[in-house]
């Protein structure tokens, strides 16, 4: 994982609910992890439906609607 000049920056505002997750604060590495799968990062979700952990492009729209 490429390393982050704003990593502990990042962490005051990442809305990920995900605690094991490695990429907290790495906003490029959290967006190419997503983008890799077909989804999207936590922090595109209102908070509730961030809790899901549902990151598909689907639901996002469903929760905006």
């Amino acid at each position: 994982m490429a390393e982050c000049s704003e990593l502990e920056a990042n962490k005051d505002y990442c809305s990920c609910t995900y605690e094991p997750c490695s990429r907290k604060g790495n906003c490029c590495a959290c967006v190419k992890y997503h983008n890799q799968k077909g989804e999207l990062p936590g922090c595109f979700f209102s908070k509730e439906a961030e809790k899901t952990y549902d990151r598909s492009v689907e639901f996002f729209i469903k929760s905006k609607s």
